[in-house]
């Protein structure tokens, strides 16, 4: 077979565009590597305390073994992946106690996402325990879809699935009560 000018040049073209081709793959795959943002936290902490001020005033004190933050993605937030303790404090000096499993505060809503055991205990003798349970920091809000279980002082415990609350307790809001278990004195 006689190669003549024609057929060397499109054995050429063949032979670099599959070399191309070939090898572009391989290099999108690299490229695909470098792009891809690995879910890491920008910071961590161990043995947490810390203690948030307004005016001088303390009005939160958060205590956790881990802390991890990922202030570097889409929809930052901190993590407590071991267990957190959190005391709020009002106006008046009075706390509540909020303590779970896990905890995950969301930058740009401010709402705190509790998760497993979760326990609040108001000043006031109020008591409650669920799985989840979210607090929205602006409105000074609590709101869970799960069970609860609800003891309010001298009223006995309450029973449901999902239940809204002001910061206070001045405003309960029980979306699904399965029963009321009264105080006998």
């Amino acid at each position: 077979m006689i190669f003549n000018k024609k057929h060397i040049l499109k054995i050429s073209v063949v032979v670099f565009a599959t070399t191309l081709f070939f090898g572009c793959k391989d290099n999108l795959k690299n490229v695909q590597q470098f792009t891809i943002t690995e879910f890491m936290p920008t910071g961590e902490a161990d043995s947490i305390h810390l203690k948030y001020t307004d005016s001088g005033r303390v009005k939160t004190i958060l205590v956790s073994p881990k802390m991890k933050e990922y202030s570097s993605v889409l929809h930052p937030f901190t993590e407590f992946p071991k267990y957190v303790h959190i005391t709020l404090i009002d106006e008046n000096g009075q706390s509540n106690y909020i303590e779970a499993d896990y905890a995950k505060i969301y930058k740009e809503t401010e709402v705190i996402d509790f998760r497993g055991n979760v326990k609040l205990t108001s000043h006031q003798g109020h008591f409650l325990e669920t799985e989840q349970l979210f607090y929205d920091q602006k409105k000074e809000w609590f709101f869970t879809k799960q069970k609860f279980k609800f003891t309010a002082p001298g009223e006995g415990e309450t029973l449901g699935m999902g239940i809204d609350f002001s910061k206070d307790f001045q405003r309960i809001d029980f979306k699904n009560v399965n029963g009321i278990i009264e105080k006998l004195e």
